[in-house]
């Protein structure tokens, strides 16, 4: 008995410790990265959002883990001499909050940025998902339709992917409990011992730059709600993502679509190619590289935007 009492015992400290332990490494990233846009409240959850530049608007979603650090690290500067951009954290991600009561479903998140769009009194603006942030803008033009004019697609999740990748395992839990539990114990010790590799797998084939830490935004992923908010994100998109693919073919909006033939997030094929098939006006490039092109290849991606904006 006095056995197991102290192995208690042991445990609680150690689950003190990390608990601990994910507080201070979130406070000193918040410190070392405040945030650098705005904020605005749409059903509960306070967005933080970057505005820059005068022209047609570009509205800008990042995507599962990410936050606006994806666009403004190499993308931002290089489309603001021609256009309003505007940069916005999903709920959850980044800066913005997610309340207790709303939803990580793709519908619930879709509403969200309508509603957002709306709010700043934008009219018909060139829509752009990277990854997750895809199905996020896909989920914007099949329920609101009004409010964009255009879509501007880049690595884009679009249809449902079979199993859990292995590199997304970890954000696997469907308990939210459970997923609250090891956002603040294992998940932030876990981070920064894997980081550096989850990072190269990301950006795989391509290098990561050396500033993706600071400069966009990387080490936001270490904190527990960041956690929490990409795990909600991934075991959430199973509940629509099969019902939007059934309905791309309705779509009539002007949509383009970016992707690195060696991504090794998403293929390009079950995700760029399959939405070919359904809309074949659907005007799909690709390029060599990874699943970080707003990064990787800016200049690429730039004048890739600037062409969509201008099929609008």
């Amino acid at each position: 008995m006095a056995i197991l009492i102290a192995c208690i015992a042991i445990g609680g400290i150690v689950l003190l410790g990390l608990v601990a332990f994910t507080g201070l490494i979130a406070h000193k990233v918040e410190k070392a990265l405040p945030p650098k846009g705005k904020f605005i409240e749409i059903d509960g959850a306070r967005l933080h959002y970057i505005d820059k530049g005068q022209g047609p608007v570009i509205v800008m979603v990042h995507g599962l883990g990410g936050q606006t650090g994806n666009f403004s690290h190499s993308l931002l500067e290089r489309l603001t001499s021609r256009f309003r951009v505007i940069l916005v954290d999903r709920p959850g991600s980044g800066y913005s909050t997610r309340p207790a009561a709303m939803s990580a479903r793709l519908s619930a998140q879709s509403a969200v940025v309508a509603k957002f769009i709306r709010a700043l009194g934008v009219e018909n603006p060139l829509l752009v998902g990277h990854s997750l942030g895809g199905a996020v803008a896909l989920g914007v033009a099949l329920d609101h339709p009004g409010a964009v004019g255009g879509l501007a697609l880049i690595a884009p999740l679009t249809h449902p992917v079979e199993g859990v990748p292995p590199m997304f395992r970890a954000l696997s839990i469907s308990s939210a409990t459970l997923r609250r539990a090891i956002a603040w114990t294992w998940a932030v010790p876990r981070s920064i011992l894997r980081g550096r590799a989850m990072l190269d797998l990301v950006f795989s084939p391509d290098q990561p730059p050396k500033d993706f830490a600071i400069a966009g935004g990387g080490l936001l992923g270490l904190r527990p709600g960041s956690f929490y908010a990409a795990s909600s994100d991934m075991v959430s998109v199973a509940e629509d993502l099969p019902g939007m693919a059934q309905r791309y073919a309705s779509l009539t909006l002007p949509i383009s679509i970016l992707y690195g033939t060696a991504d090794a997030v998403l293929d390009w094929q079950a995700h760029g190619k399959a939405m070919k098939d359904k809309l074949p006006a659907l005007d799909l490039e690709l390029v060599p590289g990874g699943h970080m092109l707003p990064v990787t290849i800016p200049d690429k991606t730039a004048a890739w935007v600037t062409a969509a904006a201008a099929r609008l």
